[in-house]
C-alpha cells in the first residue's frame, strides 16, 4: 500500500511504537472539500450551532465537540458534556486525532465527532462507526472513513469520532477514581458511550432518528461495538450492531488484568517522578511515551504478563463486567463480519509488526510460536507442533496452499480474530434473543498483498477503495464498485429495517450454524450463501487452554 495506507495498517494493529514510527500520519488536516462559493450550512446542536460544508451530495460537519476536553483535572475523569458556546462554531475542518505516536498533530484535546448527512430535514437511521487501532492509535477523520458516499447511497446519517486511547483510555487504578462517577477505568469506552448519548440528543439536528442508531466498528472498534451493546443502560439507545473483524478482548493477549494495570500505572508514576494521582499533571507526551516504553521489547521481558498484543478494556466490574466470551451475547440484532484471511494484514507487505516470513518447516514452527506467545507466557513444543500439524492437515483436506506463509497467515488471523468472531456468532444463534447475520468478506487484495486482510473491509463499506491511499491494494474497477455497493446497501438496509438486503445479493437468512446461512461477499463469481469457509482450521483452538473456548454450536 502507499505510505498512508501503511500508516492505516499501523493504526489498526499498533502493538509497538517501533512498528509504526516511520508511518505517515493520518491526513486529519486535509483541506475540507465543499467550502467556498457554495457557503456553509448550519446545524443546531445542544451545545450551540455549528457551520458545516457541502461535500458532493452530502453535508459534512467536522470536529464537533461531544465532550469537554479531557485535560488537567479531567484526565482520567469520566467524560463531561461539552461547554455551550455562543455564535456559530466552525465545523468545516477535522479536529486533531487523539494523542498517539504516529501523528505529530494529535492532541489530548481530541474528543470530537464528524457527521455526514444527506440533509438536515428528515429522520434517517444513524450509523455510528468506531475506528480501530488496537485501542492505541487511529482517528475517525482518516480519509478511508469519509462518510459522504455511504450517507448518500444509504440515506443515512454517518458519524465517526475520536476517543481516548492508550494510557489515557484503557487501564485501571483506584487512585484515578472520578469523584463524580466513581469510575477508575476504561475512559475510552466511557467516551464511546458518551458519544452515543450525544448522538441521541443531537441526531435530529442532522436529519437523523435518535431512536434508530446502529453501532458499527472494525477491529478494536468492532469489539467496542459489541461491548457497548452489552451495557444495560445503552440497550434502549442502540438498536443494532455491525461488528467487523472484532478484536474481542481476553487476557493475556488483548487486555490487562487488574493487578497488572495497577502495576503499570504505579510504574509510570515512578518513571515520571510522581504519584499515580499526580499522573494527571505530567506532560501528555511524556505519559504517552512512558506507556509505550513499558510495553516495548520482547514479550517475555516486560514488566507485566498481560496486554501482550493489545491493551484493550480491563474487566473492572463496572464498564466491563467480563470478557465477551464469558457473557451472554448482545440482546440486539447483530450483523457480524470477518474477512477470509484476517492474518494477511500482518504477514503481507507493509505489516505493522514486521516479522521475517517463514521459508521452511523449522522457521514456520518458530513463526507459529511467535503468534502463540501473544496469548501465553510460555509455549511448549507440543502446542506449536499440534498447531502446525492441524493447519497443515486442514489445508490438505480443503485443497488450500501449504506454503509456510499461508499456514502462518491463517494461524495468526484465526487465533486473534476469526475464531472468536465465528464462535460468538454461533453462540448468538444458539442462545441469543435477536436475529444474527454472518458475513465472510472475501474480496481479494491485489498483489503484492494477498488474501483478504484484516481491515480490507473499510474501503468498501465507505466506498473509499478508489482513494490514493487504498487503490493499490483494493483496485477501482467494476468489480470493486459491485462489492462496495453491495456492502454499503446491506449495511444500510440493516440500519433501516434490521434485515440486510441488496440488489444482486441472494436472500440472506438469519445465521444458523451447520446450514448454508453465511453470506460470502467478494468472490469473483459474485455473492453466495454458504457455510463459513475454512471451518476445519478453527477446530484446533477448541483444544488446550491457549484461548477462551466457546465450543461449536449444535
Amino acid at each position: 500500500m502507499p505510505d498512508h495506507a501503511i500508516g492505516r495498517r499501523a493504526v489498526l494493529a499498533a502493538s509497538a511504537a517501533a512498528a509504526v514510527a516511520g508511518a505517515a500520519p493520518a491526513a486529519a488536516a486535509r483541506p475540507a472539500p465543499g467550502v467556498g462559493p457554495i457557503g456553509p450550512v448550519v446545524a443546531r446542536t445542544t451545545a450551540g450551532p455549528v457551520a458545516g460544508a457541502r461535500d458532493g451530495g452530502a453535508l459534512v460537519f467536522r470536529g464537533v465537540p461531544y465532550a469537554r476536553p479531557p485535560l488537567d483535572e479531567l484526565r482520567f475523569a469520566s467524560p463531561r458534556p461539552p461547554r455551550p458556546w455562543r455564535g456559530v462554531r466552525d465545523a468545516t475542518r477535522f479536529a486533531p486525532a487523539f494523542l498517539q505516536t504516529i501523528d505529530p498533530a494529535s492532541s489530548e484535546d481530541g474528543l470530537y465527532a464528524n457527521v455526514w448527512t444527506p440533509g438536515l430535514r428528515g429522520r434517517r437511521p444513524v450509523l455510528v462507526y468506531i475506528h480501530g487501532g488496537g485501542w492505541q492509535v487511529g482517528a475517525g477523520s482518516w480519509p478511508t472513513y469519509d462518510g459522504s458516499r455511504l450517507a448518500v447511497r444509504g440515506d443515512l446519517v454517518v458519524i465517526t469520532f475520536n476517543y481516548r486511547m492508550g494510557a489515557f483510555g484503557f487501564g485501571y487504578h483506584e487512585e484515578l477514581t472520578d469523584d463524580t462517577s466513581g469510575d477508575c477505568a476504561n475512559w475510552g469506552l466511557q467516551d464511546q458511550a458518551a458519544l452515543l448519548g450525544w448522538v441521541r440528543d443531537n441526531a435530529e439536528a442532522f436529519g437523523g432518528d435518535p431512536h434508530n442508531i446502529t453501532l458499527s466498528g472494525t477491529s478494536a472498534g468492532g469489539a467496542s461495538a459489541w461491548q457497548l451493546a452489552l451495557r444495560p443502560e445503552l440497550r434502549g439507545l442502540v438498536r443494532r450492531i455491525v461488528p467487523i473483524s472484532a478484536c474481542h478482548v481476553w487476557a493475556p493477549a488483548t487486555s490487562l488484568t487488574v493487578p497488572d494495570a495497577r502495576r503499570v500505572y504505579e510504574e509510570l508514576a515512578a518513571r515520571l517522578g510522581t504519584t499515580v494521582r499526580g499522573l494527571r499533571a505530567v506532560p501528555a507526551t511524556a505519559l504517552r511515551d512512558a506507556w509505550f516504553s513499558v510495553f516495548s521489547g520482547a514479550l517475555g521481558g516486560r514488566l507485566v504478563g498481560s496486554g501482550r498484543e493489545y491493551r484493550g478494556p480491563v474487566v473492572d466490574g463496572r464498564w466491563m463486567r467480563g470478557f465477551d466470551h464469558e457473557l451472554a451475547t448482545p440482546a440486539l440484532p447483530v450483523l457480524s463480519v470477518h474477512t477470509r484471511t484476517e492474518g494477511s494484514f500482518y504477514t503481507g507487505p507493509g505489516s505493522p509488526i514486521p516479522t521475517p516470513s517463514p521459508t521452511d518447516d523449522a522457521s514456520l514452527r518458530e513463526s507459529v510460536r511467535g503468534v502463540l506467545l501473544k496469548g501465553a507466557a510460555r509455549v511448549a513444543d507440543p502446542l506449536v507442533d499440534g498447531c502446525v500439524d492441524a493447519y497443515r492437515a486442514a489445508a490438505v483436506a480443503e485443497g488450500l496452499p501449504l506454503d509456510p506463509v499461508s499456514l502462518w497467515t491463517d494461524v495468526w488471523g484465526d487465533g486473534l480474530f476469526r475464531y472468536l468472531n465465528v464462535r460468538l456468532a454461533e453462540r448468538h444463534a444458539r442462545t441469543g434473543t435477536a436475529p444474527g447475520y454472518l458475513m465472510e468478506f472475501a474480496h481479494p487484495a491485489r498483489a503484492p498483498w494477498f488474501g483478504t486482510p484484516h481491515e480490507h473491509t473499510s474501503p468498501f463499506l465507505f466506498g473509499t477503495y478508489g482513494l490514493p491511499d487504498n487503490v493499490g491494494a483494493c483496485g477501482d474497477g467494476a468489480g470493486e464498485a459491485a462489492v462496495g455497493g453491495a456492502f454499503m446497501d446491506l449495511v444500510a438496509s440493516f440500519a433501516h429495517t434490521g434485515v440486510p438486503a441488496a440488489p444482486g445479493v441472494p436472500p440472506w437468512p438469519v445465521f444458523a450454524p451447520g446450514r448454508p446461512s453465511t453470506l460470502i461477499l467478494g468472490e469473483p463469481a459474485g455473492p453466495r450463501i454458504a457455510e463459513p469457509t475454512k471451518a476445519r482450521q478453527l477446530a484446533f483452538w477448541e483444544e488446550g487452554d491457549w484461548m477462551p473456548r466457546l465450543g461449536r454450536a449444535a
